[in-house]
């Protein structure tokens, strides 16, 4: 095998064990802890979970975008087989924009509000490629063009606040896209945007995402949005991936409790209006003091002494490339009879709405 033909084998980014740690009054917040996948180019990843299961920091200290400050990072972070998880900031730099971008889950935030549309397409332009401000202003011209903003002339002159919330996250993409990143971020790219735009937006992505051969990590809390847009798909609860599988087969064999209670969650078409949804009872842990066991555990309604004293490892299975994290899987005799058990001793299926 040729050198070349060896690089392009090796994955696009590697994690491996990586922990993000917040120092408070309180004690460590272990917002990651011990997460490990890879993901080669040209594929996407979804990153599910509630809210504070640690999807954004995640992504965030892959990007070095954490404070150092209060901020106890481990682990390894591979990037094209080099190692970045504790770059420093001029490392970092030359990563940002034309190595690995982030779309935010909220551009009215995210954007400068008092900086052009175009001004600020053109400034990442000019300081990652090095080119003429005519080049930079005709390039931000075909960005706005290629993410479907109408009038895109008009719009480079125009201030965020002048443009509607769709509008706003085509730029954000637009922004992220200028440098041609080999890996995009898009963290919850969805957020306060009704259906419709929705849509539009994850449909963008997509084609641009083809159309550049990028690699792509989506974060969400809704399976729904990863369903036919993710190649593979990694859940995560309290700090820690509990499944990870290719959609097809998380969907047809899903095994953590957890992944389940999610897909419960979600509406349903053929429901009555007004149906009442199935929400995930109790809260999540104390990541400061997370439990000794599975830390889905208090809320499983599978969950037996053994997943309150011992946890459980993230192991792989029958199915290649299915890994989850649980003694009573669901869909499995084991799980069932637990289940069973929970129900006929009179214990509540927190997962449908307990405390």
């Amino acid at each position: 095998m040729t050198d070349t033909m060896a690089a392009s084998s090796e994955p696009l980014i590697a994690l491996r064990d990586v922990t993000t740690y917040f120092k408070t009054p309180r004690g460590l917040v272990r917002a990651v802890d011990g997460v490990s996948f890879s993901l080669e180019r040209g594929k996407t990843l979804g990153i599910v979970g509630e809210s504070g299961c640690g999807k954004s920091v995640l992504s965030k200290s892959i990007m070095g975008l954490l404070p150092k400050r209060n901020v106890v990072r481990g682990g390894s972070i591979k990037f094209e087989g080099r190692e970045v998880g504790q770059a420093g900031a001029n490392e970092l730099r030359e990563l940002w924009g034309n190595q690995m971008a982030m779309v935010f889950q909220d551009p009215m935030t995210a954007l400068n509000p008092v900086m052009r549309v175009g001004n600020q397409i053109t400034e990442s332009l000019i300081h990652n490629l090095d080119v003429s401000k005519d080049f930079a202003q005709e390039t931000a011209l075909q960005l706005l063009t290629s993410v479907g903003i109408p009038e895109p002339s008009r719009r480079l002159r125009q201030y965020p606040f002048e443009l509607s919330g769709g509008m706003r996250q085509r730029v954000m993409i637009a922004i992220a896209l200028a440098c041609g990143p080999k890996l995009l971020f898009a963290d919850e790219p969805t957020t306060a945007l009704d259906v419709t735009v929705q849509a539009q937006i994850l449909d963008l992505l997509d084609a641009q995402q083809a159309e550049r051969f990028m690699a792509m990590i989506l974060v969400t809390h809704d399976l729904g949005v990863v369903a036919g847009r993710a190649d593979d798909i990694m859940v995560m609860y309290a700090g820690q991936a509990v499944e990870k599988a290719p959609t097809r087969t998380l969907f047809a064999q899903m095994r953590h409790p957890y992944t389940e209670a999610l897909l419960k969650s979600i509406p349903k078409l053929d429901q009555a209006s007004h149906t009442r949804l199935d929400a995930i009872g109790g809260r999540p842990p104390d990541l400061v003091h997370p439990p000794t066991g599975c830390r889905f555990a208090p809320r499983c309604p599978y969950a037996q002494d053994r997943c309150l004293q011992e946890a459980p490892p993230l192991v792989s299975h029958d199915t290649p490339g299915h890994e989850f994290a649980c003694w009573y899987p669901v869909g499995t005799p084991e799980g069932a009879e637990a289940l069973a058990k929970n129900q006929a001793a009179g214990i509540a299926a927190t997962v449908s709405g307990g405390n």
